[in-house]
């Protein structure tokens, strides 16, 4: 199941490669003046960075636990790497980290090509703040696990500055809705509709003379654009003449439930819902683990009692057991639920298909991802049957009439 992991990220992959026709090696080709004025630097913004979800890692650490927990962080360590100061000059970026668990607790070794030691400190910063493994006892093997992050500019969400005026300060824009969480408190486990607003720049003012954002069609909406017009109105801008254009901001959260995405529109639905199974799958691998510990925890037991043949062992035989069926159930909810988000995106992508023959690709990936999530299911519901017949069942001899 853990070698299918990177299946989360394929779909969304194939999808970009659909939709977008950026080059590749767009960064290192020479632009045209068509793309020299052209506003850009107008990503989306993943709101999971501003409220990560807070978890408690099963112990102890296993492979599944700790793969499940680094890819949980992906939306940050993307986060990191929108920042041009973070990466190279390179078009794509590789992240490897290897995280290892002993007796004094978790380290992670981030190496990389196209990472610049500030990109390298900020995935560093994710990694020890976001994912912290309990220390494994004193006898203990250490663990270890491998996990890559790929980051394509023409794929994933970046910022590249040296372009033009509007775009240099829409990447500061961007780049800063980092730290505008307190704008986001309400959106914590739902999507904020798309924002647009009209920006006006002019030479010798400190500060942009106009942001004006359009109707949301919604008071929550319009809640959040008032919070960030004020952002945007007190950030430093320059310019050799005149600006205006307008922003788009599309917002995701890979935190919030599936039926939060309903609204969105049907592309941007599909982006959101592949940041949902990204987490999901985490949860499955997590929940893997846990079961797997379970699973040795109980294992022990039996061959102590195998060995002693001691009945009181009985109790701890069947409280153990039935700490190995309830992580095995939960296992197979995980699973379920990553079931749902990949049916709910294969149907979505179908819909997509009889509009656009673009998507072919990707409803075959999606059709992919479902059928590998299936039989993850599958293995996982036969395991559970099992571990329930595992379970020692207390009889009583008859009494012996006299």
């Amino acid at each position: 199941m853990l070698k299918r992991l990177a299946v989360a990220s394929v779909i969304l992959t194939a999808a970009c490669a659909g939709q977008q026709k950026t080059d590749a090696t767009e960064g290192q080709k020479q632009m045209t003046k068509e793309e020299r004025l052209r506003i850009t630097n107008q990503p989306p913004f993943d709101l999971a960075t501003c409220f990560p979800h807070e978890q408690t890692l099963p112990a102890p650490a296993n492979e599944g636990v700790l793969v499940g927990a680094l890819l949980s962080v992906r939306p940050d360590v993307l986060e990191c790497l929108v920042d041009p100061a973070h990466r190279g000059p390179a078009a794509s970026t590789k992240v490897t980290v290897k995280t290892t668990v002993n007796a004094q607790g978790a380290t992670h070794a981030v190496s990389g090509d196209n990472l610049t030691p500030a990109g390298t400190a900020c995935i560093q910063n994710v990694l020890d703040t976001r994912v912290k493994p309990a220390p494994l006892a004193a006898d203990a093997k250490p663990v270890e696990a491998t996990y890559e992050y790929d980051h394509a500019t023409a794929n994933n969400p970046s910022v590249t500055l040296g372009i033009n005026e509007g775009s240099d300060f829409s990447g500061a824009v961007r780049l800063a809705q980092k730290s505008w969480c307190d704008c986001f408190a309400g959106y914590k486990a739902s999507t904020p509709p798309v924002l647009s607003a009209d920006i006006h720049i002019v030479k010798g003012q400190p500060n942009p003379t106009e942001v004006v954002f359009k109707p949301s069609g919604s008071t929550e909406g319009d809640q959040l654009a008032a919070c960030m017009q004020a952002k945007i109105a007190a950030m430093p801008a320059s310019t050799t003449g005149e600006l205006k254009f307008p922003f788009r901001f599309v917002f995701f959260n890979s935190q919030a439930p599936v039926e939060a995405s309903a609204s969105m529109p049907p592309e941007l639905r599909f982006f959101q819902l592949e940041l949902a199974r990204t987490q999901t799958a985490a949860a499955s691998a997590i929940a893997f683990g846990a079961r797997t510990n379970a699973a040795d925890t109980y294992d022990a037991v039996v061959q102590k009692y195998t060995k002693t043949k001691d009945y009181k062992l009985f109790d701890e035989l069947s409280s153990k057991c039935n700490a190995l069926v309830e992580a095995a159930t939960q296992w197979v909810d995980a699973l379920k639920t990553q079931e749902s988000v990949d049916q709910t995106t294969l149907t979505l992508v179908q819909e997509l298909k009889a509009q656009k023959e673009d998507w072919a690709p990707v409803e075959t990936a999606s059709q992919e991802a479902l059928a590998n999530t299936q039989k993850d299911l599958s293995a996982a519901q036969q395991r559970l049957a099992a571990d329930q017949g595992a379970c020692p069942k207390k009889s009583y001899a008859p009494t012996k009439k006299k």
